[in-house]
């Protein structure tokens, strides 16, 4: 799922945005969006959400800072929605959020945290065919489930017994005397890492009894307890699942150039450094 911000003061235009990115992108796959709520939005009923419906988007979601969110619930946060909405969807537009690290498009003078796909004084000054191709080639959102949902959705499921996974994370401490790590930060080298992690695909896939491979690893800045990197196995039977798994996670540690910036509360170090 590839995620997009939209943010802007609010006479800039960025929810008319909004709805013209969901309509052009609801063309191409189904599109999510989700709306960062003040707490005076909460009695005008969606007001804005219903725009992005009636745009082409399939499900919305409105949410507040201390965790509320439009219309029933509470303890929501985006990135919670976001992995709900992956398994699911192919594009998450996100309006407002600004301080969230996502790729944006910035409208005015706002301040963002995210890598700027397009800015421009007003909405109507940005090339929407633009922003969709500079999307498109920006990093997707996977989750464990979403990688499940694409290796069940291939055609050689109907042969398939058995699904194995893998799921590394930020480990706190190695030990408890440790100083606790705050987060890590993983950079790759580009082009390079993409076609190292397809050809361990292959080359996984080519083997007997197995079905269908899908490796990911995040890149950025993860925190303590986040997920960093899935191995998804579709195969025959469990034995064949499970050994490709093994040496899915192995050969991706070995062959593909990925590199971790350690975080302590004491101090910080590239890990390959050391």
């Amino acid at each position: 799922m590839h995620v997009l911000g939209v943010v802007g003061y609010s006479d800039t235009g960025k929810t008319t945005l909004l709805e013209e990115l969901a309509e052009r992108l609801a063309e191409r796959g189904r599109v999510a969006t989700v709306k960062h709520l003040h707490e005076f939005d909460i009695d005008v009923e969606g007001k804005d959400t219903a725009r992005h419906r009636a745009a082409g988007a399939d499900r919305t979601y409105g949410i507040i800072d201390d965790g509320e969110w439009f219309a029933t619930g509470s303890d929501r946060t985006l990135q919670g929605t976001l992995e709900d909405l992956a398994p699911e969807f192919d594009y998450a537009l996100v309006e407002g959020f600004s301080r969230v690290p996502i790729p944006q498009v910035v409208v005015g003078d706002r301040d963002h945290a995210g890598e700027a796909l397009a800015t421009a004084p007003d909405a109507d000054a940005i090339d929407v065919d633009e922003v969709i191709e500079a999307l498109d080639a920006t990093e997707p959102f996977e989750t464990l489930g979403s990688l499940v949902r694409r290796v069940k959705d291939d055609p050689a499921a109907e042969r398939a017994g058995a699904i194995a996974t893998f799921t590394g994370q930020v480990r706190a401490k190695d030990a408890p005397g440790d100083d606790r790590t705050e987060h890590l930060t993983f950079e790759k080298y580009e082009g390079v890492a993409e076609q190292r992690l397809a050809d361990i695909e292959r080359a996984l896939e080519s083997r007997d009894g197995v079905l269908s491979v899908e490796l990911h690893h995040r890149t950025g800045t993860i925190e303590a307890g986040e997920d960093i990197v899935f191995v998804v196995v579709l195969a025959g039977h469990r034995t064949e699942a499970f050994e490709a798994v093994s040496d899915g996670i192995d050969r991706l540690k070995e062959d593909v150039p990925i590199f971790k910036k350690e975080i302590t509360v004491e101090d910080s170090f590239w890990v390959h450094e050391r």
